[in-house]
């Protein structure tokens, strides 16, 4: 049986149920994390079928041809997936801190954001922690390079400060090249001038 992704938002579980000789192979199409749902072919010598909507299933027996869609109910994934689900990896949760004009001082707001940062590193154990600075696109490339790279480091020694070890985050910084607000040159959007953190 051959799966293709389509579209790179792609979420499935595969069920396999042994009887006899025979092999029964379940696939179902789930949304990804972010709510998002893709689209796969179910295909082998026999035939094939295309899963596009959330809680779709097809069933594979032998050497059949994949069984016409349909969609399972939430009670049925949980009863036929539930070893698989729970063996999937938790997803990255994402902080965004923002700072101060021309500045590696966070906002007053964004302080208060710390200790949650920190329960969600202490609550996953997480070793693997990204930095990632950023700024608006006022001032020149090496400029806002700088900038995004000392806050960057300024939200890792916070962290260290609180106890996190440093070999478990990761610093980097874009400048100005990753805005979440896309402007124009040389404009001050407070929402760019940041830093995320990454909890793996």
């Amino acid at each position: 049986m051959i799966l293709r992704q389509v579209r790179q938002l792609l979420y499935c579980l595969i069920f396999l149920v042994f009887s006899g000789c025979a092999q029964k192979t379940t696939v179902v199409l789930l949304p990804d994390p972010a709510g998002q749902v893709g689209h796969i072919t179910v295909a082998n010598k026999a035939g094939s079928v295309d899963i596009t909507h959330p809680a779709e299933a097809t069933v594979v027996a032998g050497q059949d041809e994949p069984s016409a869609p349909e969609i399972l109910t939430d009670d049925e994934i949980a009863a036929k997936f539930s070893k698989v689900l729970a063996a999937l990896p938790a997803q990255p949760v994402h902080f965004i801190l923002y700072f101060k004009t021309n500045s590696a001082e966070l906002t007053e707001v964004s302080q208060k954001s710390l200790p949650l940062i920190l329960q969600s590193i202490k609550d996953r154990k997480s070793e693997n922690i990204g930095v990632i600075g950023h700024t608006d696109t006022v001032g020149d490339r090496e400029y806002n390079l700088i900038l995004s790279k000392n806050r960057a480091l300024a939200v890792r020694n916070i962290l260290v400060q609180e106890g996190v070890p440093a070999a478990d985050i990761g610093a980097t910084s874009h400048g100005k090249e990753n805005p979440l607000v896309k402007t124009g040159d040389n404009v001050s959007e407070p929402r760019n001038r940041r830093v995320e953190v990454v909890i793996r």
